[in-house]
């Protein structure tokens, strides 16, 4: 067999990481890590000289963190880290049952084999991770569990729409494994999730998704009103859309 010359297609196209993005994971994960606070003020001088960048990459990465909902604009005292008020989470915990609930159960219904191999993989992954990992390795991880089920599910705009609230559903979720025991509980919860869909039972898969969502609410917005969240009402802290659904039996 003659050999071929190697040409152009061999060579391994890298699209390297600008400093924005830099600047943007460095400013996500010392929100997500707890080290900047909600309500800090983020002093644009300050952060310039911590991270020994110019003013307009701190400045492009504030901009994109508030589109995230993590960076909010207080009006002329500049930029601050969001406050995510007790309504805020419950509204987010409600949109985030409805559409972790169909991506699950349209999981279940259009998957094949290699999707739930995945799945697996990803649960077992995030189970390691949950006994010994950091609290960054521990929100990628869980991410990827459900990075699998929204490419397995089938369904492009609910993808997108739980992408779009993904910053704020992950800080979130950070102030639930940082809970004793919580990190246990959770993957359980997970494996709960898998069982049912392997089952090929999409109505208990969704309400294993459900459940799930639920347990997590309870912790974050107990964790909320335990800081004296000043916008904490006589609104049940389970939504009605979290009951379970009764086509379920017991």
């Amino acid at each position: 067999m003659k050999r071929q010359p190697l040409d152009d297609s061999f060579k391994i196209n890298r699209t390297p990481v600008t400093l924005r993005e830099i600047v943007l994971d460095k400013l996500r994960s010392a929100i997500m890590n707890f080290q900047l606070l909600p309500g800090d003020r983020l002093v644009e001088r300050d952060l310039c000289e911590r991270l020994g960048v110019s003013r307009t990459s701190v400045r492009e990465a504030l901009r994109h963190l508030e589109s995230e909902g993590l960076v909010e604009f207080d009006g002329g005292k500049g930029p601050r880290v969001a406050i995510i008020t007790l309504e805020d989470a419950r509204d987010i915990y409600e949109l985030r049952c409805v559409l972790e609930g169909l991506i699950v159960q349209l999981f279940t219904l259009n998957s094949e084999p290699g999707d739930i191999l995945a799945l697996e993989r990803a649960l077992e992954k995030n189970r390691k991770v949950l006994e010994s990992g950091d609290l960054q390795e521990v929100l990628e991880s869980v991410q990827g569990f459900y990075d699998v089920l929204m490419e397995g599910a089938g369904n492009r705009i609910a993808a997108v729409q739980l992408r779009q609230l993904q910053a704020r559903i992950s800080y979130l979720r950070a102030t639930t494994v940082s809970q004793v025991n919580r990190r246990a509980t959770s993957n359980q919860e997970m494996e709960r999730i898998v069982a049912a869909i392997r089952s090929g039972d999409p109505i208990a898969a969704h309400q294993a998704s459900v459940d799930h969502v639920r347990a997590a609410a309870k912790v974050a917005l107990d964790y909320l009103k335990s800081q004296g969240d000043e916008d904490d009402t006589s609104r049940e802290v389970v939504a009605p859309i979290f009951q379970k659904d009764p086509r379920v039996k017991e």
